[in-house]
């Protein structure tokens, strides 16, 4: 799907802070955040109206480097709390910036939660196949066999397939990205933006520093582009579920699967209408409610 720009006078400047970045030298997060910018002010968001979560690790430096309003939640948490925001206020553009130990780890219950209840915000995983921020540790999508600091003899558990985890879970926009082609994240982040319900853009992030296995050259010698195949069906959830198994000599990215199902908002008719934020405050008795629950 081709979205137009609609920038209406908003530029990438727009979202730049004055703040120098911490991230290494030739960080995969950088291809993310110039993506980042350049989908919110193609797409003519204002910075006042969109609203980043952040988790822990080098993605949530990011609080640093985008202007928006943001909140850096705590560890795996960020997207209960970007949940919560989305049903307070349904008129931001709700974003979720996590890492692959972060959202993965820590915070997969979350995860699986948001995808099956279809909440309309944008997911995006820094995912580096590390816990980096704290020098290299394997994280879940860590490939088994790999030796790190926390797996010295190797790794024996096997990586988990967020593809296929969105998928089985009900997933309503399911897509991966590469922080190495910024033309196609930067599509990619429109779309999803634009989705109405829950989002995921899972971003093959190289951490130069301390994977030396998952490189930049790893993914520009194994990645093709589901996008670019005019046949693939992004409807069709068996096709999605098995492009989603493949990983080796070939990995796919690009929109694996979407459908139009209702979102977790449009579904509760108490958030019809105006904002609840916008409502007037209104004092209700609630003691028959709580001795229901007595």
């Amino acid at each position: 799907m081709q979205i137009n720009k609609i920038s209406n006078g908003v530029t990438e400047q727009n979202f730049t802070t004055s703040y120098k970045s911490t991230w290494c030298p030739g960080c995969g997060n950088f291809g993310i955040m110039i993506a980042l910018k350049k989908a919110l002010s193609e797409l003519g968001l204002k910075p006042e109206n969109v609203l980043i979560f952040y988790g822990i690790g080098c993605s949530g430096n990011g609080v640093n480097f985008i202007k928006t309003y943001a909140w850096h939640s705590l560890h795996g948490r960020a997207l209960p709390s970007a949940v919560g925001a989305k049903l307070a206020n349904k008129d931001l553009t709700i974003i979720v910036m996590a890492g692959d130990g972060d959202g993965y780890g820590e915070g997969m219950g979350h995860f699986i939660h948001a995808v099956r209840g279809n909440v309309d915000i944008t997911y995006i995983t820094h995912n580096n196949k590390l816990y980096s921020l704290t020098t290299g540790q394997a994280s879940p999508t860590t490939d088994k066999g790999t030796k790190t600091k926390s797996t010295p003899e190797g790794l024996i558990e096997v990586a988990a397939n967020p593809m296929a985890l969105a998928l089985s879970a009900g997933g309503s926009f399911v897509s991966r990205g590469f922080s190495g082609n910024v033309g196609h994240l930067t599509g990619l982040l429109k779309q999803a933006i634009n989705h109405k319900g829950f989002s995921l853009v899972d971003v093959f992030q190289p951490c130069v520093t301390f994977n030396h296995i998952n490189t930049f050259k790893f993914y520009f010698d194994r990645l093709y582009n589901l996008d670019d195949n005019k046949e693939y069906n992004r409807s069709d959830i068996n096709v999605a579920l098995r492009e989603a198994m493949v990983w080796g000599d070939k990995i796919p990215y690009g929109i694996f699967y979407t459908d139009n199902r209702p979102s977790y908002g449009d579904s509760l008719p108490q958030l019809a209408g105006m904002a609840l934020v916008k409502r007037k405050m209104v004092v209700r008795n609630i003691d028959k409610l709580v001795k229901a629950f007595a």
